[in-house]
């Protein structure tokens, strides 16, 4: 701006100076400062009182022209920045406003997809509500009409198949838990079994699955033969009677020299003292031990520990059926530790019977067994609801909105 106000003003003084210099152009005469003082003065002064020849009408006409040119160019240029410049500041605020807007709508875009992000989950989540609803209002209406059909005709000649059922499950429960006879309860439970498949009820098929799943645990039950452990240890009680006392343990006999008759007559007391000793160990003999002697029992003490050991096995039988596996072991070891003890181990007879308690107290009497079974109160319920309440017609139930 600085420059073109600069550049403006020149031509006027370039013009001011144009026309200074016009004035001392060469032709013309310029007031003297001092007049002369000699005689040519005034031939000079007569000179200049005549007039200067008139400048050319064109060339004033010119000037005027390019300083009326300048002056529409500075004006021109002016107003060319004048414009601009307004131009600029109105773009600024456009731009302003623009962005204002843009970010105005950015604003309102952010909210419009989050309330339609809400608004689109809000509808999933009650779409899914409602197809949670409807199929367990199908459920049910698969169900009412299930029960619906199997009690359709009233009280059929084959419902006494159920109740037939609940009693062998009943009966398989007691086998168990009070005999644990687990082959018996599994034969019950499959005949329970082919009487409920006897009725083609499909209402009743998750008992029928529940009594599978109960075979299937009672078979996986180990197998005890208590009969069989019972008769053996009964077997055993019957030979301890028969079995051998071991000998008293005596000391080791101290050898003595057994003196000879001598030929010499001078010796006949000798000799004489010699035969009657050897004539009287004919009827009695007497040699000396050296060591303590171990006494065997007495009658009153062989019979206690035939009935201690008896008593030892009869506690063995007891916790056969009772599957008291640590009082089992045990009762057998003390019976085997005695008959080793007081029984001689050189007979047949005692080692058998030592190998015998040695091999049944290796054996397993203890079992784990179901603590319920899953058919029974599945089948209870069945026969409850068949027989306690009515059939209940069915109602269409509406779907929420």
């Amino acid at each position: 701006m600085t420059d073109k106000k600069t550049n403006n003003e020149n031509p006027a003084d370039r013009n001011q100076s144009a026309a200074g210099k016009t004035t001392d152009k060469p032709g013309q005469a310029s007031a003297p400062t001092q007049a002369p003082d000699t005689g040519a003065t005034k031939d000079k002064a007569a000179q200049a009182k005549t007039p200067p020849p008139a400048q050319p009408a064109e060339a004033k006409g010119g000037n005027k022209m390019g300083a009326i040119a300048i002056a529409l160019v500075i004006a021109l240029g002016a107003g060319l920045y004048y414009h601009g410049h307004q131009q600029t500041l109105t773009q600024n605020a456009k731009m302003a406003a623009l962005e204002l807007q843009l970010a105005n709508m950015k604003g309102e875009l952010k909210d419009t997809i989050s309330s339609s992000q809400q608004a689109t989950l809000n509808k999933v989540e009650t779409s899914l509500q409602r197809t949670d609803v409807s199929l367990s209002q199908q459920n049910k209406s698969i169900t009412s009409l299930q029960m619906a059909l199997s009690e359709m005709k009233g009280r059929r000649p084959n419902d006494w198949l159920l109740a037939e059922a609940d009693y062998l499950v009943k009966m398989a429960g007691r086998k168990l838990w009070l005999e644990h006879d687990t082959a018996s309860a599994t034969i019950l439970l499959e005949s329970a079994d082919h009487r409920i498949a006897e009725l083609n009820d499909p209402s009743l098929t998750p008992i029928r699955e529940a009594m599978h799943s109960d075979i299937t645990s009672l078979k996986a039950v180990a197998r005890i033969d208590r009969d069989g452990l019972v008769l053996r240890l009964t077997s055993l009680q019957e030979a301890v009677p028969a079995l051998p006392l071991a000998n008293a343990v005596l000391a080791d006999v101290v050898p003595e020299e057994s003196a000879a008759v001598s030929t010499s007559v001078d010796d006949w007391k000798t000799n004489l003292m010699t035969s009657l000793k050897n004539f009287s160990e004919h009827f009695v003999t007497y040699r000396t031990r050296d060591g303590s002697v171990i006494p065997l029992l007495s009658p009153k003490q062989d019979f206690y520990l035939q009935e201690n050991i008896k008593s030892k096995l009869e506690t063995a039988i007891k916790a056969v059926y009772r599957e008291q596996g640590d009082l089992y072991r045990k009762s057998l070891l003390m019976a085997k530790d005695w008959a080793e003890q007081f029984y001689d181990m050189e007979d047949p007879a005692a080692q058998s019977f030592v190998n015998t308690l040695q091999a049944l107290a290796q054996e397993t009497v203890e079992v784990s067994y179901p603590n319920k079974l899953k058919s029974q109160p599945l089948l209870t319920q069945a026969i409850g609801e068949r027989v306690r309440q009515q059939v209940k017609p069915l109602s269409t139930e509406e779907n929420p909105a």
